[in-house]
């Protein structure tokens, strides 16, 4: 294992952040694959994993079973590990500006586009080396302006010329389950299947560039853009909900760690045969047909439902109990599909998101994440 620390641009006089990089496997690579943990700072079931996929991914390497260079960020946001606000972190919004840190990453595409374009031909592998190779070189020439998006820029150098890419995440109460671009659902079923997953959910396009799709979508744009030079879909990127912020066992840990590195040898990274995969726990179902469950009104909220279990639709998913009158106001399912997360908290407002139920039937547009 080699460790590389990276220094991010001071925030403020005598304050200084740094990432830590640990690199398994041969270095020089022609493979590779980048896994981050908690960029979202409070969602800390990722860092958990991260130390277990430290372990695991050492042991593979002193016996000699890597075949690619693996990437491993065990906290890959410092800012959001140290805001702490009246006794809560706050990680998953820059206190500065109230910025996501997990959206508005850069999109590389029409940087690359207009680089590569004159000199893709017709064979696939060396449009593909080309693309990599300007890519990388995109990002590495992005410039900074400040500590958050020093930190954005740094990560996407480090995975973007990786051939997969999983970003750790945790949502607050939640089943395993995980977001891809709708080209790659057959690996996001297969990394599904391996993690027990209750939803996989597909989009070509989420909204507000999370970090995954900067990796990603890049190359499903250039395929698009240059339909008639081949440009394969060199880039598998996932951002995986490891359950809810709570759920941090170590024996979960360890088995999500192992999901992952068979998976990493199922693409031929890792040497040995790989474990069958187990009977996936779902179908792979459009994000534009999750249904985002909100509330009506104000009140103490009581679920009756649990993350993972389906729900038909009209089903009641919760109630809202009204502290002036004690009246109950019932909140149902628009349609059928798997609750794989809810709200951690138990106060719900007009608006506030409840509940999330992967399900077929919706069409939403625009954006498709959470705020």
């Amino acid at each position: 294992m080699h460790i590389d620390t990276i220094h991010l641009i001071p925030a403020a006089p005598g304050v200084q952040h740094r990432l830590q990089v640990l690199r398994f496997g041969p270095a020089g690579a022609a493979r590779s694959a980048t896994i981050q943990a908690a960029l979202h700072a409070d969602e800390v079931p990722a860092m958990l994993v991260a130390q277990q996929l430290r372990h695991q991914l050492a042991v593979l390497e002193d016996a000699g079973q890597l075949l690619g260079q693996i990437q491993l960020v065990p906290y890959a946001n410092p800012l959001g590990l140290g805001q702490l606000l009246l006794g809560q972190h706050q990680g998953r919004f820059d206190l500065r500006d109230g910025g996501n840190f997990n959206r508005h990453h850069v999109d590389l595409a029409e940087a690359v586009a207009r680089q590569v374009g004159p000199a893709l031909g017709t064979d696939a592998a060396t449009n593909q080396r080309l693309v990599r190779q300007a890519l990388q070189q995109a990002a590495d020439a992005l410039h900074t302006h400040n500590a958050v998006q020093d930190l954005k820029h740094r990560l996407l150098q480090l995975a973007i010329g990786s051939e997969v890419v999983l970003d750790l995440h945790c949502d607050s109460e939640a089943a395993m389950h995980l977001y891809t671009l709708t080209p790659h659902a057959a690996p996001g079923s297969e990394l599904g299947a391996l993690l027990g997953a209750r939803a996989v959910l597909l989009a070509t396009e989420s909204g507000d560039g999370p970090f995954d799709e900067a990796c990603s979508r890049p190359w499903l744009v250039l395929a698009d853009r240059f339909a008639d030079r081949p440009i394969p879909l060199a880039c598998f990127s996932a951002t995986v909900e490891l359950r809810g912020e709570r759920d941090t066992g170590h024996g979960l840990a360890q088995r999500d760690a192992w999901a992952i590195i068979e998976f990493l040898r199922r693409r031929g990274l890792v040497a040995g045969t790989p474990a069958p995969l187990p009977a996936p726990r779902c179908a792979p179902t459009p994000l534009a047909s999750s249904e985002p469950v909100t509330a009506p009104c104000a009140g103490v909220l009581v679920f009756h439902v649990e993350p993972g279990q389906e729900v038909a639709a009209g089903e009641l998913v919760a109630d809202i109990v009204d502290v002036d009158s004690g009246a109950h106001t019932p909140v149902r399912a628009r349609s059928a599909g798997v609750l794989y997360a809810r709200c951690g908290t138990r106060w719900a407002w007009p608006g506030k998101r409840l509940a999330k139920i992967a399900g077929t039937t919706l069409q939403r547009t625009g954006t498709l994440l959470s705020p």
